[in-house]
């Protein structure tokens, strides 16, 4: 059994490559930590009044962007929550910062091959449709992961049932509670001595 963290204060924004489960496993860290969990792709949708893929027929990426980031920082001014964000969501710089200051950022991590597998069987991806799932997420892996990896923390995820990943989810943030706990101690060592 995952030791179980101190409810957070600020939100948990999940962010990743697409497929990753992002969404599903975000549902379920919200329930075991007694959340509200928002799926920041459906709030785009329910503002645009149409599907993603619609958006990216009729307006194209760039709009799309502009939109989720609009939209993901009204969602991190919300009380504290589980955000799923999109796959290229952490990609935009404001949306970054925001995160950074408004939420513990976790970044699921997976092995390419399996996403590929995962994507393939879908058909409501506009970034993958007619194209070779494998090489579309080798190319974001290349321009995303340098960004991915400044999340506060890392979760490997593989092909396993999602409560594992939550498990894992729930160690690292009691991790992080206990690194913060521990630093706000104070210690009994002498005032100004180096550490």
């Amino acid at each position: 059994m995952a030791p179980s963290p101190p409810r957070p204060d600020r939100t948990i924004a999940l962010i990743g490559l697409m497929g990753v489960g992002k969404s599903s496993i975000g549902r379920r860290l919200a329930q075991a930590l007694g959340m509200p969990f928002r799926d920041a792709d459906a709030e785009i949708e329910a503002a645009a009044g149409q599907s993603i893929a619609q958006i990216f027929d009729t307006l194209g990426e760039e709009a799309f962007r502009d939109g989720e980031r609009r939209v993901i920082a009204r969602l991190l001014a919300e009380p504290p929550h589980v955000l799923a964000t999109g796959g290229g969501a952490f990609m935009n710089p404001q949306t970054r910062e925001l995160i950074a200051q408004r939420a513990i950022s976790v970044w699921l991590k997976a092995d390419l091959e399996l996403l590929a597998r995962r994507v393939g069987r879908r058909t409501h991806r506009p970034l993958v449709n007619g194209r070779d799932p494998r090489e579309v997420l080798e190319s974001q892996a290349r321009d995303r992961y340098p960004f991915l990896a400044e999340a506060e923390l890392i979760v490997e995820t593989g092909d396993q049932p999602h409560h594992v990943a939550v498990a894992s989810i729930l160690e690292a943030l009691a991790a992080r509670a206990g690194k913060i706990a521990t630093a706000d101690t104070p210690t009994a060592d002498a005032p100004g001595a180096a550490s």
